[in-house]
């Protein structure tokens, strides 16, 4: 199975170890632009419920938790074909990287590998409200 759609931008991944492992960590929000794979439940059914319930369930082990998700029913501008929009808050860069060895993650790593067919990750404040400075 291809997993291009899952890759990771190694330089950002170092930016986020750096900020982990510095004096200088705080809060992050990972804003999650996802297309799932038909045939997989999305918005509320199969592998697509499955997934996003152990999201909710296993979160919390690092201290994370999501604030928010919304289907996306197409884009004015672009070509970026999504169905969800998720926001997911962490208190720390250092507990988004603990998330590989969270209890629940392994079975929730494979379930988001069967049902998204793209995602983007963007890393922004977690200490601030949206749209204000």
């Amino acid at each position: 199975m291809s997993t291009a759609h899952l890759t990771r931008n190694e330089d950002e991944r170092a930016v986020i170890e750096t900020i982990a492992n510095g004096g200088d960590d705080g809060p992050v929000l990972m804003l999650n632009l996802n297309r799932y794979k038909a045939g997989t439940g999305f918005p509320g059914e199969g592998i697509y419920f499955d997934y996003i319930t152990g999201l909710e369930k296993f979160l919390p082990a690092v201290g994370g938790k999501i604030l928010w998700r919304h289907p996306v029913f197409g884009q004015a501008v672009g070509e970026q074909n999504l169905d969800e929009i998720l926001a997911a808050w962490y208190p720390s860069h250092q507990a988004f990287l603990g998330l590989r060895a969270a209890p629940g993650s392994e079975r929730n790593f494979r379930l988001r590998g069967e049902c998204v067919e793209y995602a983007v990750i963007h890393r922004c404040p977690g200490d601030q409200y949206p749209l204000q400075p």
